[in-house]
């Protein structure tokens, strides 16, 4: 009990001080804060050690250190194909994306993602950036109710409190600190928590294959104590039921490329040389934290073979190999970054309100305010998804992060390559894509067989191990729209 006391201590002292440096973080920020750009992009002067670490962490977070190693506990080493898919990812933002993005945002002084979608649009401009707009919104609810999932674990588990009561204390929190500041703000606490993961990614994951014994004894104890299958690249599945399911986790990929506060980072670097670097800083992250955390999922199942939540198991882990000093501080800590991660979320879905959809135009001289009321706004709406539809933060996240990659991407890869569609083709690639998205997801949290027909169909496809047609199919129809319709000016 007095180890559980001196745990909760820590945290709750690493939690104030964390509160306090994001304030002074927020106040040395509005300081180089003087409009639009520099609220939304800093003013595109973003450094390479920001911008790649700020990239890395705003992609990663909750999911990485709770989903991905909640799911890599439960599946075993079969998991680890979605890795290629995310390492490959960043490769494609930074070296394919980033030099025409960065170099279209400066010389046509976009902001949002959703500007450079619709830049080639001609009258229908408008409606792309709208829809786009609302999409962010929409999306980004389910995407930040993941966040707060992750917080309330957290709470829950630290502090004895019930769920709503840490979701709404982890939001209440969240909605302090996103308020304090704008893109400098969010990308310089992102950096700090990049830099937090990457040595926990490190330690934690260290002392937890000590404890297992070593790399033969978490072997050892795995082959003896878990399926074949557990340990098995293919999952125990045959050869077109394992191609499916490793594409199907190596797609996660494709929905970074639509995702706007990722591709803000890439908007805001300052510079070619500075892009480059970044990306190496980015992926050299993106190797340290992805690789250990894996190993504490499976160090994790040696220790704790029957977890009753996947992802938790980070910080039962913490607890059993730490001193109640040093684990509350882990815990605080990462707790700090899974909340901070939100100030992304909200900085991209306010200039989505803002900017895409033309409260800035209604409301001149007003931007600061109508940013942190549609802040305020978006995370009551989350709070009330999180309580009202609970699900993983696995599900929840990948969800949110493929719907709005298969409406986006498709357009922002096209426009890459030199490809001009026609605005309407625009507009309904980005419908396509989302909606397919949609369609996957919903019948795949039911059993359509019962129904017969095309629901049955759909059903079956949506049940396919790594959820390939949920992340692979919503790209294709957009792309052939948006290749066979295409032309400079509409």
């Amino acid at each position: 009990m007095d180890d559980l006391g001196a745990t909760a201590g820590v945290v709750l002292i690493t939690l104030i001080a964390y509160k306090l440096g994001l304030i002074l973080i927020g106040v040395l920020a509005s300081r180089f804060t003087h409009d639009e750009t520099d609220f939304f992009l800093g003013g595109r002067k973003m450094g390479p050690w920001v911008a790649g670490l700020s990239y890395a962490a705003s992609t990663s977070s909750a999911w990485v250190l709770l989903g991905y190693t909640g799911f890599v506990y439960d599946q075993g080493v079969s998991a680890l194909w979605m890795v290629p898919g995310i390492l490959g990812a960043y490769a494609v933002i930074w070296l394919f994306f980033g030099p025409r993005l960065r170099a279209a945002s400066a010389k046509d002084k976009h902001i949002t993602a959703s500007d450079y979608m619709a830049a080639g649009a001609g009258r229908w401009k408008v409606w792309v950036r709208s829809l786009a707009g609302l999409l962010v919104l929409l999306t980004f609810m389910v995407y930040i109710a993941a966040q707060f999932g992750a917080a309330a674990i957290a709470f829950e588990s630290q502090f004895n409190i019930s769920h709503w009561e840490g979701v709404l204390l982890g939001a209440w929190v969240i909605l302090i600190y996103a308020l304090m500041g704008g893109f400098w703000a969010v990308s310089l606490t992102d950096t700090l928590q990049a830099g937090v993961m990457a040595v926990i990614s490190v330690v934690l994951p260290l002392l937890a294959l000590i404890s297992a014994g070593g790399i033969d004894g978490v072997w050892t104890t795995l082959s003896a104590s878990m399926p074949a299958a557990y340990l098995d690249p293919m999952g125990g599945r045959g050869l077109f039921a394992f191609i499916g399911f490793a594409t199907g986790l190596a797609s996660i990929g494709l929905g970074a490329l639509g995702q706007p506060h990722l591709l803000a980072r890439l908007m805001a670097v300052r510079d070619d040389a500075a892009r480059k670097r970044g990306f190496a800083i980015a992926i050299g992250w993106g190797v340290i934290v992805h690789a250990g955390m894996a190993i504490l999922a499976l160090s994790g199942r040696a220790l704790v073979m029957d977890a009753a939540d996947g992802e938790a198991l980070f910080y039962q882990i913490a607890a059993m190999v730490l001193p109640a000093v040093l684990a509350g501080i882990v815990i605080a800590a990462v707790l700090s970054a899974v909340m901070s991660t939100v100030d992304s979320l909200l900085i991209a879905a306010s200039a989505a309100a803002v900017n895409d959809l033309g409260l800035a135009q209604r409301f001149p001289g007003r931007e600061m305010l109508i940013s942190r009321s549609v802040m305020s706004v978006l995370c009551a709406l989350a709070v009330a998804l999180t309580l009202s539809l609970p699900a993983s933060i696995f599900d929840r996240v990948l969800f949110s992060w493929s719907a709005l990659g298969a409406a986006f991407g498709p357009v922002i890869l096209m426009r890459v390559c030199g490809v001009e569609p026609r605005g309407l083709a625009i507009l309904a690639s980005i419908v396509t894509g989302f909606a397919l998205t949609v369609v996957f997801y919903v019948f795949g949290q039911v059993d359509g067989a019962a129904m017969g027909g095309l629901p049955a169909l759909l059903s079956r496809l949506s049940g396919v191990p790594g959820d390939p047609f949920e992340r692979i199919f919503p790209w294709l129809i957009p792309l052939v729209l948006l290749f066979t319709v295409r032309q400079s000016r509409s």
